[in-house]
């Protein structure tokens, strides 16, 4: 279960995004917390469209410390923003874009591998976990993938 700090945060955007259209759901520790795993998240991650990314950054103009925009590295690419709620770090990912033997992969559509968990009387989107190991696998992050297929096989 997450603590007081993080579910205020977890509320605050879940109220703001309730009702916009905008395709969004939780990945990373926070999701992977939510949907049972024993991990004490640090932040809070959001992936979304590049459209999603750029609304959920005006509906959050408060808590922005560094404003959604084309952002690249090696290996991810996104257009990422970072805010600050409820003193919890909060990260926003649209269009995120990992290479893959050399490539870049093409974007992906979240909205199918969205699901829903019940948390504190809120539904919260979260990405499915079998998604998330493989996109794991993909960034060379075997050691979370493996944990992640590790709590799948025990469920």
């Amino acid at each position: 279960m997450l603590d007081a700090q993080h579910l205020t945060a977890l509320k605050i955007i879940s109220d703001r995004l309730s009702g916009k259209g905008i395709v969004w759901a939780l990945t990373g520790s926070t999701s992977f917390n939510l949907q049972g795993m024993l991990l004490s998240p640090a932040d809070i991650d959001i992936q979304t469209s590049e459209f999603g990314a750029y609304a959920i950054n005006g509906y959050f103009k408060d808590y922005e410390i560094a404003s959604v925009s084309f952002s690249s590295t090696e290996k991810i690419r996104s257009h990422f923003g970072r805010f600050e709620i409820n003193g919890v770090p909060v990260e926003v990912m649209g269009d995120i874009q990992k290479k893959y033997n050399g490539e870049w992969e093409d974007i992906i559509d979240i909205s199918p591998l969205v699901e829903h968990v019940f948390c504190d009387g809120m539904t919260v989107p979260v990405l499915s976990l079998s998604y998330e190991s493989s996109a794991y696998r993909k960034m060379g992050r075997h050691d979370r993938a493996d944990a992640i297929d590790k709590f799948l096989s025990q469920k």
